[in-house]
């Protein structure tokens, strides 16, 4: 053993040595809980009845993760653990910032809303066929890719969702679902291809997957030297297509009224939101200078998404549909955001997300009390006497159009006046005006569906003055599990509208922090920078007690000798 000792291996030099701080565990806390939690309910697939209150569980876990996290990112700043404890960027790492933190919480939040709801909805059938483990895989996927610190990784996510999604999509086997499954999964498979397309390119012409390694490799890229405009023009288009922007966009209305009320909300509240976090963090942190060309088009884009998005919505009788049409109408107005390019702009974008994630998860399920009360119908000519049937559902769904529409005092407002006043800033006018164009056509379309279903005594045929059949009523029992989700959903919008500076501050440290990523390198290189430091520094010791030169030639004495750290120029720059 005293040869061994001789030869001691120095791990050191290719992984960090200082043990894991309990705090970092945080950062894959969310997922560890999500595919632990789905395991564990498949163990228990002879027992569904008790599913959905361990997956009640499970995501009550989620919740309390996910605001452990925000909160140590918001006080400590961005947050980096590498698997394996390999010195990056050679281990995958997970990093968080305010940005990922933020989305991640109010993901966590929904689903678990939703899954409140889905105690009623989802039947016994729907449960031994495994709604709530692909749920919990779907969450697990969601969390991976707003947490991930690895380009590649964030496909890895993308594929584990997209898995789980086409499980739920297709639950219950109805030939429509088929239908709906087989364009979602085709436009969602050609995007996932381009998505890896692109990453091959990348790596090879970086030598990298780690995102701050990224950032840094193409800060340091003479102009000119390799195809980053190409690679982003890839990436814009992969997750422009996995968010369900114009001219890619048709497979979301055409798919998303096919599932379970349920499975429709999680899928518009969530999945179109990871879409555009993949472009902000690709295109906005990792590749500025791609992204400065792309934002011509990018605008133009979001201008005919808004508008294409808003038509629809107004040209549609079957009220599903509708919402999928207002879907793609948002992600419009976040395209904005990232077209303009300040930081105002980004900050309404990410409002925008914040709030199209809960105001559209909550238009869903409030659509499903509704059905669930006239016996599953949407059509715009079957719908009428909600408001005499429940006083409550027919406020709530007032509330949710006005915030669906931007309108004060709810969450949709301060997204737009953000987007509208960068736009006005940047002499972006006609962006501005479609904003406004977009707004008021929802409204209008959203408004049509209010009168007819809650406003109406009856469906069409019903004489004026009277009203039809009464609607069901629903079991106090269950009451409770349908309206608490869309209340708690609808009063989070009213109080970010109310009182917007908690969100507001966290959406501009997450601006900031994409346009000056030079925090979200640190803590991943920082970690690595300290142990080479306290190496050369030992060495040194050892050095002057030996009286031997300890700057001998060829020896690193400043943090290049670390990580290959280029001269920096403003981030962000365009």
């Amino acid at each position: 053993m005293a040869g061994n000792a001789e030869h001691a291996v120095d791990f050191s030099a290719g992984m960090l040595v200082a043990p894991t701080q309990l705090s970092d565990w945080l950062v894959i806390a969310p997922i560890i809980i999500t595919i632990l939690g789905g395991a564990f309910i498949l163990m228990l697939r002879e027992r569904p009845k008790h599913h959905g209150y361990f997956a009640v569980f499970f995501l009550s876990l989620l919740v309390i993760a996910d605001f452990l996290l925000l909160a140590q990112v918001l006080e400590k700043g961005p947050i980096t653990m590498t698997m394996g404890r390999w010195l990056p960027p050679f281990g995958i790492s997970f990093s968080v910032d305010a940005f990922g933190a933020s989305l991640t919480t109010i993901a966590g939040i929904v689903a678990l809303l939703v899954c409140i709801y889905s105690l009623v909805d989802i039947t016994n059938t729907g449960r031994r066929y495994g709604f709530y483990p692909l749920f919990m895989l779907l969450m697990a996927g969601v969390s991976g890719s707003f947490l991930t610190g690895d380009i590649f990784n964030l496909y890895v996510w993308f594929e584990v969702l997209l898995i789980s999604s086409f499980g739920l999509l297709i639950l219950g086997g109805k030939s429509i679902q088929i239908d709906g499954a087989l364009k979602y999964a085709v436009l969602n498979l050609m995007a996932t291809t381009l998505f890896l397309i692109a990453t091959g390119y990348l790596y090879g012409t970086l030598g990298s997957l780690n995102m701050a390694d990224i950032t840094l490799k193409i800060r340091s890229l003479p102009e000119g030297s390799a195809p980053m405009a190409t690679i982003g023009a890839l990436y814009f288009l992969a997750f422009a297509m996995k968010a369900a922007a114009f001219p890619v966009n048709f497979w979301l209305p055409a798919s998303y009224h096919t599932p379970n009320i349920v499975v429709s909300a999680i899928f518009a509240g969530l999945l179109t939101k990871v879409g555009i976090y993949a472009l902000i963090r690709t295109l906005v942190m990792l590749m500025p200078e791609s992204w400065a060309i792309l934002t011509d088009v990018i605008a133009w884009i979001a201008a005919v998404t808004m508008i294409v998005g808003a038509l629809g919505a107004l040209a549609q009788n079957d009220v599903r549909r509708m919402l999928g049409y207002l879907v793609v109408a948002g992600i419009g107005a976040m395209l904005v955001g990232v077209a303009v390019g300040t930081e105002t702009a980004l900050i309404g974008t990410i409002l925008y997300a914040v709030h199209s994630i809960l105001v559209i998860a909550a238009l869903y399920l409030a659509l499903g009390i509704l059905m669930r009360m006239n016996g599953g119908k949407s059509r715009l000519s079957e719908l009428g006497g909600g408001y005499k049937a429940s006083s409550l559902l027919s406020i709530l769904f007032l509330i949710l159009v006005f915030a669906a529409s931007g309108l004060p005092p709810f969450s949709g407002f301060w997204a737009k006046f953000a987007l509208v006043e960068s736009s006005l800033r940047e002499d972006h006018n006609w962006l501005a005006f479609t904003i406004l164009l977009s707004g008021f056509l929802t409204t209008i379309a959203m408004g049509r569906v209010w009168t007819h279903a809650f406003w109406r005594g009856g469906p069409i045929g019903t004489q004026d003055g009277h009203d039809a059949a009464p609607l069901n009523r629903m079991a106090r029992s269950i009451q409770g599990k349908l309206f608490v989700p869309v209340t708690v959903l609808v009063l989070m919008s009213a109080l970010i509208g109310i009182f917007p500076s908690p969100m507001f501050s966290i959406a501009q440290t997450s601006a900031s922090g994409l346009l000056k990523p030079d925090k979200y390198i640190d803590s991943v290189f920082g970690a690595a920078i300290e142990q080479k430091q306290s190496q050369m520094q030992g060495q040194t010791h050892i050095g002057e007690g030996k009286e031997q030169d300890s700057h001998a030639e060829g020896e690193p004495t400043s943090l290049e000798g670390v990580v290959d750290l280029p001269e920096t120029k403003p981030e962000g720059a365009r």
